[in-house]
């Protein structure tokens, strides 16, 4: 449900962004509702594209990975938009839908492998509130990655932490596309977040 009464505009309603729309709709499949909201404010739009950018195009994390740990986030802050963007986002990004479906139980399933499963543990412990991030997980984090992908890591969670505000808030209207791939593909499964 919709919240908020700044929604109603179009796509049509901000034609000065209409590149920047059509970037945003062939990397994600669809164009997403929060943009419309976002976009009142020109400025705040383009600072948004530009750190998404640098968060997606990271050169030290596989994007699989950017969007484990962009779900994982979503789901341990509860936004139910995101835990849709991310998991369609995860399977165009090549995460099978049983990993996807698996990743509630991620510590105990075969999918994952123990760089995942770190990752995860910080992201899931960071979408908390309070945050429960502690020492140990970036002990855990320094057996496999560097430290300009751990950075990478939080920049993701970073992200997603203010996507999640962002929406939940608004009350963002969920697109068909992430919609009909959580029914179709994860319900079948399970998937019961």
């Amino acid at each position: 449900m919709s919240y908020s009464h700044l929604g109603g505009d179009s796509r049509d309603s901000f034609p000065e962004l209409e590149p920047f729309f059509q970037m945003i709709e062939s990397f994600m499949g669809f164009f997403p509702n929060s943009l419309l909201t976002m976009s009142k404010n020109p400025d705040l739009v383009k600072a948004f594209q530009t750190l998404a950018g640098v968060v997606f195009s990271s050169k030290h994390l596989k994007p699989d990975l950017i969007q484990l740990i962009a779900l994982a986030s979503s789901l341990s802050s509860g936004c139910k938009y995101c835990q849709a963007h991310t998991s369609h986002g995860a399977g165009k990004a090549g995460v099978s839908e049983e990993k996807i479906n698996e990743i509630l139980k991620y510590q105990e399933s075969n999918y994952f492998d123990d760089s995942e499963k770190a990752a995860l543990d910080l992201a899931f412990a960071s979408g908390f509130t309070p945050n429960q991030v502690e020492k140990k997980h970036f002990e855990e984090l320094e057996k496999y990655f560097s430290k300009e992908a751990m950075i990478d890591i939080v920049s993701v969670i970073s992200l997603f932490g203010w996507l999640n505000r962002w929406n939940d808030t608004f009350g963002t209207v969920l697109e068909d596309v992430p919609k009909e791939f959580v029914e179709q593909k994860l319900f079948p499964l399970g998937w019961n977040n």
